[in-house]
């Protein structure tokens, strides 16, 4: 924790078909932020969900 308040480095990320990005969710751990990508990314859908750290992005 800091002076502003909890650090919660990790991201889920909701990319679509169109490749547009939207932040879904912040997390203290990997392990956490993992848990609800998986729970969100169902099979057939046309959305990909996906996990990054604060200050890195995947390309």
């Amino acid at each position: 924790m800091t002076d502003t308040g909890p650090v919660l480095p990790w991201l889920v990320i909701r990319q679509d078909e169109n490749g547009n990005r939207y932040r879904v969710g912040r997390y203290a751990t990997r392990t956490e932020a993992e848990r609800v990508a998986d729970r969100l990314d169902t099979e057939g859908d046309r959305r990909l969900y996906v996990v990054e750290r604060v200050g890195h992005t995947v390309t």
